[in-house]
């Protein structure tokens, strides 16, 4: 019994706590029905593998093409990382020696394990499964009669083999920027990567030609500035990277880098495929296009996102602050964000000290309500600071109300010193008198529009209150009305500061962090399974609950502090950028 060794993949003995730092990989192995297919593996295999463990055994060729027009970089010929498939090879039949043995070609197709279950990389794996025993043939053909000065000759003469194998691996830009890390010292991502196992040396019945590793994320923005389609430039890559298995190396000459690029246009043309070899199509888009810079952060957006696992089930999400931007709008590109993230299989829920007719007014200028939206009377939520919590089908899970007492002594202190109050019940917004600030609740904020109570009785006896909020100038909040409320509550209840110019009496251990915990409780989800995105003071018990907690750089000091990262402001995306960094 003999070991496939391979870069990509390794037997599970090896594995080591050092190796857990990159993905695992899921291969599907799709057997080729091509001249004959080979018995030894069902047509479709599932196998975990990890990597990855130093190896003296063998040292490996790598060769990579930049996807910056036409900048060939000389790469290292470092010593590889061994990953073994341990398989057994099948017991040869007695042949009658007058019969020429048919060469056979094992070709696996591999996706890793961080790609979704795309369908159009799904039909493009199925179609490889026929496209490269057809371009290896064709490439093998060539050898024969090959005139080429500049090609290694190791792999030559295929009559002493009987199997030839090779592997092609489809990825995302993050897996093969691993790769180039940890094998070349690069940390940038490439369209492709060939990595030799061929060692002349030993005289085995089977040519392992190695492994071609293709990141479909770059393949996919070649294809879009070359005009074509995915599967093309796919196609234009596993070229490439077999050429370069066989022996072509476009970067050690002038010369060879001719020949490598007419092999290539060749071998398309012969095989129909549309697209010009990988060299030439460098070179054109160098000569019609600015280079563009290589990627510089690890934001996943646009089409590129199709191409990334959720990391988390659930996104909890703040308004005032995080989503909205100072003047209290929702952008476009939050918008867009969301419907991504949702469309990827994320849950957005709205965690907000706003009222739910308030979140509900706001985001429906965005299309992001109703029964696939962000927030509806039917969808779950934090709202009123978790004084109010809704659950499945929108039903109420808790409700929260701030005591009697300091509610009266609120509306009293409001009447007083003119400073105008808003008490939440519910749906509704309740005040003892019109005010400009008041107004702007509703006309900014987009709270319901308050109702005017006639006296303090009246309020208090209208229905449960769960939270009064004092508005007045950032001065006025901090200098005199925060610090008279702070001892004035007691234990009776607690203040809280979403915005500067507000100041918020709530029930004593009143926290969003509190209403997200019910909520998850009540959904059966864990907060490792959640990441959260906040601003303000009122926002910390929910960052330091979840598994990742954003704040945004607009923050509070105290918020920032608790945060295990730190985006930007939410005059800046903010909730976007969080998202496409950190959400896939």
């Amino acid at each position: 019994m003999l070991s496939r060794v391979s870069p990509i993949l390794r037997h599970n003995r090896l594995f080591s706590a050092e190796a857990r730092e990159m993905p695992r990989a899921t291969v599907l192995l799709l057997q080729p029905n091509f001249l004959r297919s080979s018995p030894r593996t069902a047509p479709v295999n599932r196998l975990d593998v990890s990597s990855s463990e130093f190896s003296s055994m063998f040292r490996r060729r790598f060769h990579s093409l930049r996807s910056i027009g036409g900048d060939w970089t000389k790469l290292p010929k470092p010593p590889g990382r061994v990953f073994a498939e341990r398989r057994e090879y099948r017991k040869i039949r007695r042949r009658t020696p007058k019969k020429k043995q048919e060469l056979e070609l094992s070709v696996s197709i591999c996706i890793e394990e961080q790609l979704p279950d795309d369908l159009e990389i799904q039909n493009i794996a199925e179609m490889l499964r026929l496209n490269v025993p057809m371009a290896m043939k064709l490439a093998f053909n060539g050898l024969k009669d090959s005139k080429y000065k500049t090609r290694e000759t190791d792999i030559e003469d295929l009559g002493g083999y009987e199997t030839v194998e090779l592997s092609v691996m489809l990825c995302n830009d993050d897996f093969i920027c691993k790769l180039n890390k940890e094998w070349r010292g690069e940390d940038h991502a490439t369209d492709v990567l060939s990595m030799s196992q061929h060692v002349p040396e030993l005289k085995l019945p089977v040519l392992m030609m190695g492994d071609i590793v293709i990141s479909v994320e770059t393949a996919a923005r070649q294809a879009a500035e070359r005009g074509h389609t995915l599967l093309d430039e796919i196609r234009i890559l596993v070229i490439h990277g077999l050429l370069h298995l066989l022996g072509f190396d476009h970067e050690i000459s002038d010369e060879a880098e001719q020949e490598m690029e007419e092999e290539e246009e060749l071998l398309l043309k012969s095989l129909g495929w549309k697209g010009k070899g990988l060299i030439q199509s460098a070179y054109d888009i160098e000569k019609t296009a600015k280079p563009q810079l290589e990627k510089s952060d690890d934001r996943k957006e646009g089409d590129g996102l199709r191409l990334y696992k959720p990391k988390f089930s659930y996104i909890f999400c703040d308004m005032d602050g995080t989503l909205l931007n100072s003047k209290s709008q929702i952008s476009e590109a939050n918008a867009k964000a969301l419907k991504e993230a949702m469309l990827r299989g994320l849950k957005v829920v709205i965690a907000t000290g706003k009222s739910r007719p308030g979140a509900i007014r706001i985001l429906k200028t965005a299309n992001l309500t109703g029964s696939d939206g962000v927030v509806s009377e039917s969808s779950p939520g934090v709202f009123v600071q978790g004084l109010l919590v809704y659950g499945r089908q929108g039903k109420e899970v808790y409700r929260g109300n701030l005591d009697r007492d300091v509610c009266r002594e609120a509306c009293l202190y409001s009447l007083e010193h003119r400073i105008p109050l808003i008490a939440f019940s519910q749906d509704r917004c309740l005040t003892l008198f019109d005010h400009p600030l008041v107004d702007s609740l509703h006309t900014i904020y987009n709270e319901p529009k308050a109702e005017i109570i006639s006296s303090v009785d009246q309020l208090i006896a209208e229905a449960d209150i769960q939270k009064v909020i004092f508005m007045d100038t950032t001065e006025g909040v901090s200098s005199v009305i925060r610090p008279y409320w702070s001892e004035a509550t007691g234990d009776r209840a607690n203040v809280v500061q979403a915005q500067s110019d507000m100041l918020e009496i709530v029930p004593p251990g009143t926290s969003k962090g509190n209403g997200v915990k019910m909520l998850l409780n009540h959904l059966g989800v864990s907060p490792d399974e959640i990441m959260a995105i906040g601003d303000g003071e009122n926002d910390i018990e929910m960052l330091k609950l979840a598994s990742l907690g954003v704040a945004l750089s607009n923050g509070a000091e105290k918020t920032k502090a608790v945060a295990d990262v730190i985006g930007v402001s939410n005059d800046q995306d903010g909730v976007a950028d969080a998202i496409y960094r950190y959400a896939f």
